[in-house]
C-alpha cells in the first residue's frame, strides 16, 4: 500500500458520516488507487513528480467531483460515486486529476481549456467531457423551472435564490435571459 493513501483518507476528519454510509471500504480504496494510477500515468508522461492531493467525500449538490486547485484537494460526491463507480473511475477521477495537474503545470488557465482537454486526451485517453449525465434523482435536490425561447431549464435552489436576489442567468444555446416558468 502507498503510504500517503493510508494516512490521508480513512483517518481524515473530512471522511464524514455521509461518506461512510454510502461508500464501502473497498470502493474507497479503489478510488484512492485509481487516483494514484492517474498520477503515475502523468508522471510517466511528463517525466516529473506531482504532489498527491487530499481526497474528501462530501455531498456537493449535483457535482460528481470538484478540484480545489490551491488546496490540492479533490472532493467526490459519495452518493454519485457509489451509484456510478465504474464511470467514476473511467471519467470523473481523470477529469478532476487533470484540473490539478493543469494548475500545477500551467497555473491559471481556462478550467476546460486546451491544456485540460489535451491532458484528458493525451495522458488519460479520455474524452474531454465537461459534465456528467448521472441520475441525480436520489440526491433529493430541489429544482426550479425557468424558460427561454428554446427550452425549459431546471435551476438549482442556489441559482434560483440568486435570481430572487436580482441575479440573472442566460440560456447556453439561445443566450436569452431565463425567466421563471409559470406552473
Amino acid at each position: 500500500m502507498i503510504p500517503w493513501v493510508s494516512t490521508c483518507y480513512v483517518c481524515s476528519a473530512r471522511y464524514s458520516n455521509i461518506a461512510l454510509k454510502h461508500l464501502s471500504a473497498q470502493l474507497h480504496l479503489q478510488v484512492q488507487q485509481h487516483v494514484e494510477h492517474c498520477y503515475e500515468k502523468a508522471e510517466a508522461y511528463f517525466g516529473r513528480r506531482f504532489p498527491r492531493p487530499a481526497l474528501t467525500f462530501r455531498r456537493s449538490g449535483k457535482n460528481a467531483g470538484t478540484a480545489f486547485l490551491q488546496q490540492n484537494r479533490i472532493n467526490f460526491h459519495p452518493i454519485l460515486l457509489s451509484d456510478n463507480a465504474e464511470i467514476f473511475k473511467a471519467e470523473v477521477i481523470p477529469h478532476e486529476v487533470s484540473h490539478l495537474l493543469v494548475w500545477q503545470l500551467y497555473g491559471k488557465v481556462k478550467p476546460h481549456g486546451a491544456q485540460w482537454q489535451a491532458m484528458m486526451r493525451d495522458v488519460f485517453g479520455c474524452m474531454p467531457n465537461t459534465t456528467h449525465s448521472f441520475d441525480t434523482s436520489r440526491l433529493g435536490a430541489v429544482e426550479f423551472a425557468y424558460r427561454c425561447d428554446c427550452d425549459t431549464i431546471m435551476l438549482s435552489r442556489r441559482r434560483h435564490n440568486t435570481v430572487l436576489k436580482g441575479g440573472q442567468y442566460r440560456c447556453g444555446r439561445c443566450k436569452q435571459l431565463l425567466k421563471r416558468a409559470l406552473t
